[in-house]
């Protein structure tokens, strides 16, 4: 393995090196650049130390993505504390348990998710400071409260002629110290917090900037979408562009359609990094309708004039991602085969990746230009990757991988992670894959039980069929998906049914599906329920065949 490198070492140098350029904004916000982002980590950094907070300890941050969210993550690593992000979109229970279970001391939060949690639920926090400001939202802690009254004084006097470069000095990390804990889901019983290591935040950083350093310049800009509490996001696109002295944009609002158009038009990135939703929805409402034009589609059979107008088409495409983009990378879940082969089919730089948390997240990736339609790239550097089948081109055989990026495990949980880490130290992912001579992985399913949303985050089944299984004349149901649409079937209570029309039971059904929705993020949501007559069909072990109803 190559030897390691001080994470925190990057983003010191980052901060060094781009010390008067523009950093981090809030879109049609606030902006900092590298040396305001410096001493808004001194500062907390000085909360941390009065507080009596020391290496080691949990700091959970939640909230939608800005700038006062990197900044609280990147003073929480490097000061050797460990970091516990978690989604907003999670509601507040789910935050509680995540908060409870990660043992956490402080809690960073912004101001749309402050208003789902009950403090008095996570009673061994010492804090909850607001994101958007930094103050006090409470305090259980005289240190605490005193460090932040007077954090300007004691900032004041540990600077009294002002701040400058030489004073960043960050937390010497170590590659197998303990970084952050990122949960996958949030509900008790399933939640399952992925502890990363320095050396995988810094494996997925290194990399990235290997292979698009040079495409990619400091000081460009790139534009941050996806949740940066999500690894993929968090990795690809955070803390690759600040390590490498960009300046990030961040959506602070629900990204919309109409405001990502609009975002990339005014902020034109040099390097767009998606999930499929963003990237399809962008096609099937854009371009699709106008080159179903009949004129279009004749010239698009005549060869010497379809070249031309699939250069034409390729750069109306090309501009609505800003018109700069290097590449348009594609993660978090499968990437329609009709899109796909559309801007394959006109010369667009597209090219999708593979990763999971566990891998912080990158497992495969290659550059556009030697992408292969229906593949996720190659093993990443300083990763092993190998399918488990007699003959990996042609059988499909599970995934399984190891290296620099790897977790060190589930967080106090030592038989999930013997579950997916075998005697020789390589991770099973759960998923089916065929791997080319080139190295190209093509996945061919998965084998674990969890769904990947549109937007790229997990959406276990059985957490929402534990809740479902509660209501009103629900037997049994399991959670399918179609597209990007989650469905649940339900077999109704058979001593109840009697009693009821089919009208009746389907009324009965969505008041289920409308009180159900409450209680879950909006990424995983049920679009509808639908009857099912026979029971489900089950194992030896009474477990329901899923792979039964998946198509239905």
């Amino acid at each position: 393995m190559e030897t390691f490198s001080s994470f925190n070492a990057y983003i010191q140098r980052a901060i060094i090196d781009n010390w008067d350029k523009d950093a981090l904004t809030d879109y049609q916000g606030i902006t900092l650049q590298f040396h305001d982002v410096a001493r808004k980590i001194e500062k907390v950094h000085i909360l941390f130390e009065n507080s009596g907070v020391v290496r080691g300890d949990k700091i959970a941050i939640c909230g939608r993505n800005s700038a006062h969210w990197a900044v609280a993550f990147i003073a929480t690593l490097t000061y050797g504390a460990v970091a516990v992000p978690i989604l907003h979109e999670f509601n507040g229970e789910q935050i509680q348990n995540i908060v409870n279970h990660s043992g956490a001391k402080l809690l960073f939060i912004g101001d749309y998710a402050v208003k789902t949690i009950d403090p008095e639920a996570m009673p061994d926090l010492e804090a909850i400071i607001n994101l958007p400001d930094f103050s006090l939202l409470i305090s259980r802690s005289d240190k605490v409260t005193y460090a932040r009254e007077h954090l300007n004084m004691l900032f004041g006097s540990k600077f009294p002629r002002a701040f400058r470069k030489e004073h960043v000095n960050y937390y010497k990390d170590e590659a197998e110290e303990l970084a952050l804990i990122n949960y996958t889901s949030g509900t008790t019983g399933f939640s399952k917090g992925v502890m990363l290591p320095y050396r995988a935040i810094w494996g997925n950083v290194e990399f990235i900037i290997s292979r698009l350093g040079n495409k990619v310049k400091p000081g460009d800009n790139l534009l941050s979408i996806l949740p940066m509490a999500h690894m993929y996001g968090m990795a690809v696109e955070f803390l690759f562009g600040f390590c490498h002295g960009c300046h990030l944009f961040f959506l602070t609002r629900l990204p919309s359609p109409a405001i990502i158009a609009q975002a990339f038009a005014d902020i034109r990135p040099t390097l767009v990094v998606t999930v499929p939703l963003i990237i399809e929805k962008i096609i099937r409402k854009k371009v699709f309708p106008k080159i179903q034009d009949n004129r279009i589609r004749l010239l698009l059979q005549m060869p010497v004039i379809s070249k031309k107008v699939k250069e034409r088409i390729c750069q109306q495409v090309y501009q609505a991602f800003g018109g700069r983009a290097y590449e348009v990378i594609v993660g978090g879940a499968a990437l329609s085969k009709e899109v796909e082969e559309f801007l394959l089919s006109i010369n667009f730089p597209i090219t999708v990746g593979y990763g999971t948390t566990e891998c912080a997240p990158l497992i495969s990736y290659c550059d556009h230009k030697v992408f292969k339609g229906g593949s996720c790239g190659t093993p990443v550097d300083r990763m092993e990757v190998r399918i488990l089948s007699s003959d990996p081109e042609h059988i499909p055989g599970e995934i399984v991988t190891k290296g620099t990026n790897l977790m060190l495990g589930y967080y106090n949980n030592d038989e999930a992670t013997k579950a997916v880490i075998d005697k020789d130290g390589w991770y099973h992912t759960g998923d089916l894959a065929t791997m080319a001579p080139s190295g190209h992985i093509f996945i061919r399913g998965r084998i674990k039980n969890m769904l990947l949303g549109a937007n790229g985050q997990n959406v276990y089944p059985e957490e929402i069929e534990d809740k479902l299984n509660t209501m009103a004349m629900v037997s049994e149901s399991i959670v399918i998906q179609r597209d990007d649409k989650l469905v649940a079937l339900v077999h109704p209570d058979k001593d109840e049914v009697v009693n009821f029309t089919q009208e009746e039971l389907e009324k009965i059904m969505e008041q289920n599906r409308q009180e159900l929705n409450n209680q879950l993020p909006v990424y995983s949501r049920i679009s509808a329920i639908e009857l099912h007559d026979e029971e489900f069909a089950k194992t030896p072990k009474k477990s329901i065949k899923r792979y039964l109803y998946q198509n239905n």
